[in-house]
């Protein structure tokens, strides 16, 4: 992966401002043609990450054995539930 300053390694030129010493520039243009360029790689990367954990999931689930289907379980709730009082 390319770090930022790879993207407009092309681009810059140096320019002199007046009574000032020499100052890498980089035309608008090239740095929106370098955001642009950073953002498809990105995309890039991101695809292949995303294909890449999926793979791992997948082996890591044939290592699990599936588990047999359990028998019938009587769930009991936590709490008892409420009774209702009774009007004599």
């Amino acid at each position: 992966m390319k770090n930022p300053a790879e993207y407009l390694d092309d681009h810059v030129f140096e320019a002199r401002r007046p009574r000032k010493e020499l100052q890498a520039v980089v035309a608008y243009n090239d740095a929106v043609r370098a955001v642009e360029q950073a953002l498809a790689d990105a995309e890039k990367y991101k695809y292949l990450l995303m294909r890449a954990l999926r793979r791992h999931a997948d082996d890591m689930a044939a290592l699990i054995p599936s588990a047999a289907p359990a028998e019938e379980l009587t769930i009991l709730p936590l709490y008892p539930e409420p009774q209702q009082e009774r009007a004599a």
